[in-house]
């Protein structure tokens, strides 16, 4: 006679806690998270890997809540989780953004503030400049296994903000608004050679102007600004990976420390 095999209720939804909750976390981070959000990413393969991911990691977590799934509690934690990875993914984009507002401002200077199209990541329209670094720091966090060291942070967020009820505290909420006003910083950082060589070439034009008014400024002034913006990009591409780099480590150990400010 075969055995049979009997499933309670209780085992089941340990069960389901024991993937079901792990899942979303990671889902949501997937969404959010630089290189994984993009459109050309499919959502098959972003639900796919999410589910990769949570069977490899759920073994490896400690016990789970002792909460229903179909429960107020039970619901209130799949909350919890989908604002955790949802944060998680959005602390990683802020230095995206912050390559994004460089590429903005370098593409005002330039004067190609028109020379725009519908990007569909942000879900507007982005400067050509913007989109190209953009890009390059899509490539460069690739070369340095930055899609790796998101995953391995992914995985070590369990042990540092486990799965629970515990209400989440507002010092990690105020730790990630706080990390917002580096954009602008960083991304003036990374365009001030470029904005410094601009408006100084913008200087002495004016200054030729007042000394020679037949010299026609409008005619030659854009395609001065434009040629020198290109060559100063030039430039500038071969210091973006080495600015990126420790950007890209602080994004890492920032993300830590806002699961720690939600834990306290």
């Amino acid at each position: 006679m075969p055995p049979v095999f009997s499933v309670t209720s209780d085992q089941l939804n340990v069960w389901m806690v024991a993937f079901l909750w792990p899942f979303v976390r990671m889902l949501s981070l997937l969404i959010t998270a630089p290189i994984f959000s993009e459109a050309a990413v499919p959502r098959r393969t972003k639900v796919g890997l999410a589910m990769l991911l949570a069977i490899v990691v759920a073994p490896t977590l400690g016990p789970m809540p002792n909460v229903p799934v179909a429960s107020a509690a039970g619901f209130w934690i799949l909350i919890q989780q989908v604002l955790i990875g949802a944060a998680m993914g959005f602390s990683m984009r802020l230095v995206f953004a912050a390559v994004q507002a460089a590429g903005e401002y370098a593409g005002l200077q330039m004067g190609l503030s028109f020379a725009s199209f519908f990007d569909p990541t942000s879900g507007g329209n982005t400067m050509v400049i913007a989109r190209l670094l953009n890009t390059m720091a899509m490539l460069v966090f690739l070369a340095v296994d930055g899609h790796l060291m998101l995953v391995m942070t992914l995985a070590d967020s369990f042990h540092v903000l486990p799965i629970s009820d515990a209400p989440l505290t507002a010092g990690g909420w105020f730790l990630l608004a706080n990390a917002g006003g580096d954009i602008f910083a960083s991304g003036l950082m990374l365009a001030l050679p470029l904005i410094a060589t601009l408006l100084t070439l913008n200087l002495a034009m004016g200054i030729l102007n007042r000394v020679s008014p037949q010299f026609s400024i409008f005619a030659v002034g854009f395609p001065i600004t434009l040629l020198a913006g290109m060559a100063m990009l030039q430039l500038l591409m071969q210091y973006l990976a080495p600015f990126l780099e420790p950007r890209f480590a602080a994004g890492f150990t920032g993300t830590l420390g806002f699961l720690q400010g939600l834990r306290q």
